[in-house]
């Protein structure tokens, strides 16, 4: 499966998540842009949105994150560098052999980062709200069950995904 049918396949499967939670969000609300390796960092933050985003190396989901308007600069440059806490490259420089990279140093990660990942974003209008977006990232984490996030003490054994049980 391609990024973009993998990013349409999340957003349709989303939508039918967020009624359970009572939330109604449109289809057709929620925008996904892929942007393939190699790829250029946003430049600015969608006017009037919210974001989900995916660092994903080849079928390895790294990263997922979300992002307001007030948080620009997270969506758009901090995880290519070692400014701010908790950052893609940072994540890599520490653990890239978990994932088979070797030689990244402070000076190479961000090249690295849009070199060799693809990033998709999840967009949706602000109007849907915090909820909706913390939603949203809870539900691309499950999906994805990202390398890099959380405690590696809290997550599950690698590619391994929970599956539902039945009462």
């Amino acid at each position: 499966m391609s990024a973009t049918e993998l990013g349409a396949a999340i957003a349709d499967d989303f939508v039918k998540a967020a009624v359970l939670a009572g939330v109604e969000i449109p289809r057709a609300d929620i925008q996904v842009a892929c942007l393939p390796a190699p790829h250029r960092p946003p430049s600015s933050f969608p006017v009037s949105k919210l974001a989900v985003y995916v660092f994903m190396y080849a079928d390895r989901c790294l990263k997922v994150g979300k992002a307001g308007p007030n948080s620009a600069a997270r969506y758009c440059s901090q995880h290519y560098g070692f400014n701010a806490p908790s950052t893609l490259a940072k994540s890599l420089l520490k653990r890239q052999t978990d994932i088979g990279v070797n030689g990244l140093t402070e000076q190479s990660a961000k090249d690295w980062i849009c070199k060799n990942t693809t990033r998709l974003d999840f967009l949706m209008p602000s109007r849907h709200g915090v909820f909706a977006l913390s939603l949203l990232e809870a539900f691309v984490q499950c999906r994805l069950q990202p390398e890099f996030e959380g405690f590696s003490s809290q997550r599950l054994p690698s590619n391994n995904t929970q599956q539902p049980t039945s009462a």
